[in-house]
């Protein structure tokens, strides 16, 4: 394995990444005032990924010391295998996310360390392959979540190749077409959750195929669906953007399915910036995601697609402020209601959010 591809997956630890960020002035937030709802973000700690905790979310929703952030005003949690429960049945043991997630939340909402409801939504994570005694597991999950659970994640990215070495969960190909996961599947329509979707895109044809079987589940698919651009797929961005944009196309004639427009900033896409001495720009940044937010913007329309930070993931790429301005700089021409739904609108809608 090439030590910079290697390099290109792995996790920076936090003091290496700051040294990184640093080396570029922090840029001043565009249009601060616009109200952003971040709707994809993690809270952990581990010894591979290292702490991402408030304070560390705080801080880069802020702005860092020169308080120069986005008028984030609510967030949503998406599971991360943060704090599982490390005892009692395998299957209740994602709720112990949940309650970390809570107690973080619960922080923000005492009103001393500011006015965004962070967390303000809560995706957790089930074993769907449970099939029917997933309900169990959910109800469990809603009643910890406090009235801030809104649905689950369940990540099928699977590769064969290198991106396939540094996914979180062990996958086998296709699980979405899996008739035990559907059985699990269909109980979330039942109980009005929601489903967000983490897969590389050539499991998209899958998702496609789950989207049309439950038309009147509510999905979301995360990090404008995964294009590759490492491993086998390094060197190959016209073959794999075609094939990502058909099905794209194919993805977006499903009414049920929202695109988040984020997740650019991990190295799996195989921009690597994560080599340059310095960060980019966010008008660099912007330039290299243009073709993937605006093919998606057009497939799908501004009222079901939003911005997400995918953060701390995509500090592997940027710093926060630097992250919303890029995107800033793409909707530059476009209208109050358009920006309006893409910051906010969209994400308030899906996830039942307080709207700004």
């Amino acid at each position: 394995m090439a030590t910079r591809e290697y390099r290109g997956l792995a996790y920076r630890n936090n003091a290496d990444l700051a040294a990184w960020l640093a080396k570029r002035p922090a840029e001043k937030a565009l249009e601060p005032g616009l109200p952003i709802i971040d709707p994809h973000h993690h809270l952990w700690h581990t010894e591979a990924r290292g702490r991402y905790f408030l304070p560390e979310l705080l801080a880069d929703l802020n702005g860092g010391e020169g308080g120069s952030g986005h008028n984030v005003v609510s967030t949503v949690f998406l599971e991360c295998q943060a704090m599982f429960r490390a005892s009692g049945p395998e299957a209740m043991k994602p709720v112990g996310e949940i309650e970390f997630v809570v107690g973080q939340a619960a922080q923000m909402a005492s009103g001393q360390y500011g006015k965004t409801r962070v967390c303000e939504g809560i995706i957790g994570w089930v074993d769907l392959t449970l099939g029917g005694r997933v309900r169990e597991v959910l109800e469990a999950e809603i009643a910890a979540a406090g009235g801030r659970f809104r649905g689950v994640r369940y990540g099928t990215s699977w590769d064969e190749g290198l991106a396939g070495k540094f996914v979180s969960r062990a996958m086998t190909p296709h699980r979405l077409l899996d008739a035990k996961l559907r059985e699990g599947f269909a109980v979330l329509g039942k109980m009005g959750l929601t489903f967000d979707s983490w897969h590389f895109h050539p499991q998209l044809p899958d998702l496609i195929d789950l989207a049309r079987a439950f038309p009147d589940q509510t999905i979301i698919c995360d990090h404008v669906g995964g294009a590759l651009g490492v491993g086998q797929y390094a060197g190959k961005q016209a073959e794999v953007t075609a094939e990502w944009k058909k099905s794209i196309a194919e993805l977006a004639k499903c009414p049920n399915v929202n695109m988040k427009l984020g997740g650019l900033g991990m190295t799996s896409f195989g921009f690597g910036f994560e080599f340059e001495s310095a960060p980019p720009s966010s008008e660099k940044l912007a330039e290299t995601w243009r073709p993937y937010i605006e093919t998606c913007i057009e497939a799908f329309g501004a009222n079901r697609c939003m911005f997400e930070s995918n953060f701390p993931p995509d500090k592997q790429s940027c710093g926060y402020t630097e992250l919303w301005n890029a995107f800033k700089h793409l909707t530059k021409n476009a209208s109050a209601d358009e920006k309006r739904t893409l910051y906010s609108g969209t994400a308030a809608r899906v996830y039942k959010l307080h709207a700004p």
